[in-house]
């Protein structure tokens, strides 16, 4: 395909994100994308977070949120994370793909941050991943540049660990506070209503 995803007169790349919201939310006993943090959904915390000029795609079953997204699902469904990241990016356009995972509601700026550093870094390098304060790098609070993504991805990705992603050539940035937290159990969310 030779089509391309940069506007004429304009040489800033596309960006594109793939929020995840497929899961199973087996330790949180419900669907914690639809639990209520300040009285909204999880979910809508993180797409009020991407900017509004970004492509989103979210990969799960649909559900009501309160800006627009296109929904797809894995194929099979249930895949795991890798294989939601793997449909999210047949779906976009965009020359850099960022991936949140759809149960971090406080991700706020980090998405964001994550493009800027990795606009600015070497060709060489094909992601910046978010660094919490624990260390930890997690591959599902990401900005890929799309073509390494792609060619890193393993077909198929279903049952496939995340964590391959993390063997691409790529930079660890830190996100501060709770940026890099996600919900895995109820008595995550402080105010869950």
């Amino acid at each position: 395909m030779t089509e391309s995803t940069v506007a004429p007169g304009n040489s800033s790349p596309t960006i594109g994100a793939v929020i995840l919201a497929g899961g199973r939310s087996e330790r949180f006993g419900r669907d914690k994308i639809v639990a209520r943090l300040a009285g909204r959904p999880l979910i809508d915390h993180v797409l009020a977070a991407v900017p509004a000029d970004w492509e989103v795609v979210v990969v799960g079953r649909p559900r009501s949120t309160a800006r627009t997204v296109r929904w797809v699902l894995e194929d099979p469904p249930d895949g795991g994370p890798l294989a939601g990241v793997a449909a999210g990016v047949d779906t976009l356009g965009s020359e850099i793909v960022v991936v949140i995972a759809g149960d971090m509601p406080w991700v706020g700026r980090a998405g964001s941050d994550l493009v800027d550093r990795l606009r600015t870094a070497g060709p060489d390098v094909a992601a910046v991943v978010a660094r919490d304060e624990t260390g930890h790098t997690n591959p599902l609070l990401a900005a890929y540049r799309r073509e390494d993504l792609e060619a890193h991805l393993p077909r198929p990705a279903h049952g496939r660990r995340a964590k391959l992603l993390l063997d691409l050539p790529h930079l660890a940035l830190d996100v501060a506070g709770n940026a890099g937290r996600d919900v895995d159990r109820p008595e995550d969310l402080p105010c869950e209503e």
